[in-house]
């Protein structure tokens, strides 16, 4: 996937002269917003949604992406009106002109790619292990992490061309789960009253769905990074909400297409006792290709798909350092570039560091029954990402009637409405379910917070004189 972050690029040239070609056409774009949607949630999770629901949770993956949808059209109406590389903590600053609320909107989304990255990292060494297993699935994570640091350290990065072939290598593989389920249909096998069971729901089969969402919504995620490319398209006004609800929606029909697939040619208890679930429709040896090759061949499709997810977060997480830093609200270590790979290479190293903990802790602690860690990071994700979103919502509407201009995307009041209701009540379902995220997310702010502290106490200031501490714009290099 293509990078998606808040702040600039510090890889920029040296003075930081940051007017950006206008390049990307809507195209582009849309397999842009695409990969970063699709990714690679599918693969390490669709698991505990079928867990959660039965074989009805592809109605989970429907209303996720429903909600996503909605969401993005408030992205899409503050893009064309801001067509700025800042994403929500922009739109957050305009809206209310509140610092504070600023820093905590770029700090949960800072503190959601470490647990994003922790999740994803987690799901790879799951996949690596059904190949080559000759090592510890936290030892495979540490290094993947690890690995993933030093390609960026040496400062490759993606551009939106690759993220496109990227994106066809993710979907290989989904193609691949179709097909299989296709086969299994013509054969007279398939037995279709699965897809309306709610076997697994403790119960109204409502709840189930809400909770399958819950679990959904981390796959859903990505497309707000599509609005920090805004200064590089041509013609963001037309392009921009074409593409990106277009992207959420092709990517939400090919999720629930693959859920179907998954549902008929596999019971859902194999599913959710999986911590690789999509490999097991391919272990179900259900067309006449070596089972051997096969499982092979899907694993490392996951893989590519999860290390091109998983290296969109390692390259945002430095970036979103080195623009807090320029901003004044953590140290100016932050903001220190290499001086021959042009890399943040004191953020690349915390990022690293905070990913490896959550690993680390996270493999040491007990989890709740029939909870994997994938799971536990991919919830605390969702929390901070949920946050997030019904504020640029508030934030859409908020700003109404500001900064208005003839050919400015206007999304649907009810539907905004109805986007932020279901964006609180998921919020409020996960942590009502799962009430210890709280504390892992606790954790993560709590870290925003003290380096901020440090920088309050002891730093020196490095942003404009006529800018305030925290301005997002600042934190551009713009």
């Amino acid at each position: 996937m293509a990078e998606g972050t808040t702040y600039a690029t510090p890889y920029d040239e040296p003075g930081h002269e940051n007017d950006l070609k206008r390049s990307i056409t809507g195209r582009l774009l849309f397999f842009y917003t695409l990969g970063d949607v699709l990714g690679s949630g599918i693969y390490v999770l669709i698991g505990a949604v079928a867990g959660a629901v039965g074989g009805a949770f592809w109605i989970a993956f429907g209303v996720g992406v429903a909600i996503a949808v909605i969401t993005a059209m408030a992205y899409a109406e503050l893009v064309t009106k801001y067509p700025q590389a800042a994403g929500a903590a922009l739109y957050v600053n305009k809206a209310f002109g509140n610092k504070f609320l600023t820093f905590l909107i770029t700090v949960c989304f800072l503190s959601s790619s470490f647990a994003a990255a922790g999740a994803l990292s987690s799901g790879f060494a799951s996949y690596f292990l059904e190949v080559w297993e000759f090592a510890p699935a936290l030892v495979i994570s540490l290094v993947f992490v690890l690995i993933l640091t030093i390609i960026n350290f040496i400062g490759i990065t993606e551009s939106v061309v690759i993220n496109m072939l990227m994106t066809f290598a993710e979907v290989s593989g989904l193609i691949i789960v179709t097909i299989i389920a296709i086969w299994y249909v013509a054969e007279g096998n398939a037995d279709f009253g699965t897809l309306t069971d709610f076997s697994n729901a403790e119960g109204h089969p409502i709840l189930a769905i809400i909770s399958g969402v819950a679990l959904a919504f981390f796959a859903m995620t990505g497309f707000e990074n599509t609005a920090n490319v805004a200064e590089e398209t041509i013609d963001p006004q037309r392009s921009f909400p074409r593409a990106l609800i277009g992207g959420i929606a092709t990517a939400g029909v090919i999720y629930v297409v693959v859920a179907i697939a998954a549902a008929l040619t596999v019971d859902t208890e194999t599913l959710a006792g999986s911590e690789a679930s999509l490999l097991e429709v391919i272990k179900a040896d259900i067309i006449p290709v070596p089972v051997d090759a096969m499982v092979i061949l899907f694993a490392i499709i996951a893989m590519i798909a999860i290390t091109n997810t998983t290296l969109v977060a390692v390259v945002t997480q430095p970036r979103i350092l080195y623009g807090m830093a320029k901003e004044d609200v953590v140290p100016g270590v932050f903001s220190k570039i290499h001086s021959s790979r042009r890399s943040p290479w004191f953020g690349l190293i915390f990022s690293g560091l905070v990913v490896a903990a959550l690993l680390t802790i996270g493999s040491q602690i007990d989890l709740a029954a029939g909870e994997t860690l994938i799971d536990r990071l991919a919830t605390v994700t969702v929390v901070f990402l949920l946050f997030i979103y019904a504020l640029v919502i508030v934030s859409c509407l908020k700003l109404r009637g500001h900064d208005e201009a003839e050919g400015n995307y206007r999304a649907s009041t009810p539907l905004l409405v109805v986007g932020l209701v279901g964006n609180l009540v998921l919020l409020g379902y996960v942590v009502y379910d799962d009430p210890s995220s709280l504390y892992w997310c606790a954790g993560l702010v709590a870290l925003g917070v003290v380096l901020f502290l440090v920088e309050y106490l002891f730093g020196k200031r490095t942003r404009p004189a006529s800018a305030e501490r925290g301005d997002p714009e600042v934190g551009r290099g713009a």
